[in-house]
């Protein structure tokens, strides 16, 4: 056995578990002791051995070409984010005898930590482990868990008053989810990973499940749906850039359509949170 965590056996058994039969054609008769597909039946689907297919389950073999990744992609029926980081995970070379890495520290860079400061809109910077390491006054107004310390994930997952933002907060847990494991990719020995994937694992059954799915989806912008118990509803378009010179750092700007309702609730709520003007 390969040392070494075996990520990309770990995806495509998740993966695997979750295609039905019926999605890919092959008749289903009697019952079936496993969920999703077969391994032999991803193999012959893929047009490999059963054998060969074995290996890279259990980790024994961790060099699959590019077309055999491929064809196991197809066959599991892995949209782009997905196949990408499939991909990634068999490009992944098992490092010998390492030490566990220091946690890094992630620092804003000074003129964008001006930029979120200075701006009109509810905007934060994430880490790529997804903890706020910056915010402006508007941002904390929209959720106080936008404040520089918090992390995003565990906000979602563990703090009620931030669920009840969201009326489909479990629709949006699990792209936050796949959304994570995306931006991780094979960085899984880093502390604080470990420490927050644990976390969270035993903390919410929630996560836990949607964690095992393995699901992978690149963080773009949206439509987000936000029930503020101050000024109500508000439609905000979410904007994610990524930050030049700080690997896995991503400006979030929230902003509304101008002219809405939610455009004038935003309004309200900035000038809610201005100083008094002293004469």
């Amino acid at each position: 056995m390969t040392d070494g965590p075996n990520l990309l056996g770990d995806y495509v058994r998740a993966r695997r578990e979750l295609v039905t039969p019926e999605q890919v054609g092959i008749p289903v008769m009697g019952v079936r002791r496993v969920p999703g597909l077969r391994r032999e039946e991803v193999a012959m689907l893929a047009g490999i051995s059963a054998d060969y297919y074995l290996r890279l389950e259990q980790g024994r073999d961790r060099n699959p070409s590019v077309q055999v990744l491929e064809s196991i992609a197809r066959v599991l029926r892995l949209d782009e984010d997905a196949t990408a980081h499939l991909l990634l995970l068999g490009a992944d070379r098992p490092r010998r005898h390492r030490t566990r890495p220091r946690p890094r520290k992630e620092t804003v860079p000074a003129g964008i930590a001006k930029l979120v400061a200075t701006l009109q809109l509810p905007a934060l910077v994430e880490g790529r482990y997804f903890d706020v390491l910056a915010a402006n006054t508007l941002a904390t107004a929209l959720s106080p868990r936008f404040t520089a310390g918090a992390n995003r994930l565990r906000s979602l997952f563990l703090d009620p008053a931030e669920q009840a933002l969201y009326p489909y907060w479990e629709g949006a847990a699990g792209g936050m989810v796949a959304g994570f494991r995306e931006s991780v990719g094979t960085d899984t020995d880093d502390p604080r990973f470990i420490e927050l994937v644990g976390e969270l694992s035993l903390a919410s059954p929630l996560f836990s499940r949607l964690w095992a799915r393995h699901d992978v989806q690149a963080c773009e912008a949206a439509s987000k749906h936000i029930e503020h118990p101050q000024v109500g509803g508000l439609q905000l378009n979410r904007e994610r850039l990524s930050i030049d010179g700080a690997a896995g750092q991503t400006l979030v700007v929230y902003h509304p359509d101008p002219g809405t309702d939610s455009a004038d609730r935003l309004a309200l709520l900035a000038s809610a949170i201005q100083p008094p003007v002293r004469t």
